[in-house]
């Protein structure tokens, strides 16, 4: 991948107001890690883990300290409709490269609905395309589409909840293309296999180790799916 500006190098805590470690989330095993150790960025980054290690919460703090809506949406977006957010934003500092793009996008899967509706009701200077008019899937990839030329950080959490196999792979190819070419970051968070096989991304795997950067064919999800693939019964038959 080039080189580029990355609009986050690094995330840090924010020392002159920690967060109390026997507080959540920095109970959560990730989260303590990036408090105490902090987590260099790369061009395009990607956590996974299982349900509840904490992948969501650090990306939220993360686009929120960056200046996003909370359910998603660019910078300075302000669209909330129920705050679930945790504090740890308030806790963390953002290291940049110099002369980075200050500009970004929030998309998470199970808010975008909600999204959409805000923009449709608070039109910009340009039209919009009607988003609600396209399945859960394509309004997600025409949203991606509709802002690629836009410089700066793109933020998402789990989206493969919206999208199909071919989707993802979409998705790649779309998130890739705007790396190449020098004005955005990725930083993702998925259970997907195919996400998580971003070319050239730095992959960390979450759990109550912490953070650890592995490499994808050594994914716990990487195993587990393939052996489920290869054998479905062997796992299907213990339900139930």
């Amino acid at each position: 991948m080039p080189r580029t500006r990355l609009p986050i190098r690094r995330v840090e805590e924010y020392a002159p107001d920690p967060l109390a470690r026997d507080r959540w989330p920095a109970t959560l095993a990730p989260v303590r890690q990036l408090l105490d150790d902090g987590l260099d960025l790369d061009p395009v980054t990607v956590l996974v883990g299982d349900n509840g290690v904490g992948k969501s919460t650090l990306v939220e703090a993360v686009a929120l300290a960056f200046g996003m809506g909370p359910e998603g949406g660019s910078t300075m977006s302000g669209h909330s409709t129920r705050p679930t957010e945790s504090s740890l934003w308030e806790h963390l500092v953002l290291v940049r490269d110099a002369g980075a793009a200050r500009s970004g996008f929030f998309l998470r899967a199970e808010t975008m609905h909600g999204l959409f509706t805000f923009l449709e009701q608070h039109p910009g200077a340009r039209p919009e395309p009607v988003f609600h008019e396209r399945s859960h899937g394509e309004s997600f990839l025409d949203f991606v589409i509709d802002r690629s030329q836009w410089p700066g950080l793109w933020i998402l959490d789990e989206p493969e909840s919206a999208l199909s196999f071919s989707g993802c792979l979409a998705l790649i190819g779309l998130l890739q293309s705007i790396v190449e070419s020098g004005v955005g970051q990725v930083l993702l968070s998925t259970h997907s296999p195919v996400l998580a096989a971003f070319p050239g991304a730095t992959v960390h795997e979450l759990g109550e180790w912490g953070l650890r950067r592995t490499s994808w064919g050594d994914l716990d999800m990487v195993r587990n799916q393939r052996a489920f693939l290869d054998a479905p019964e062997r796992y299907l038959r213990h339900l139930g």
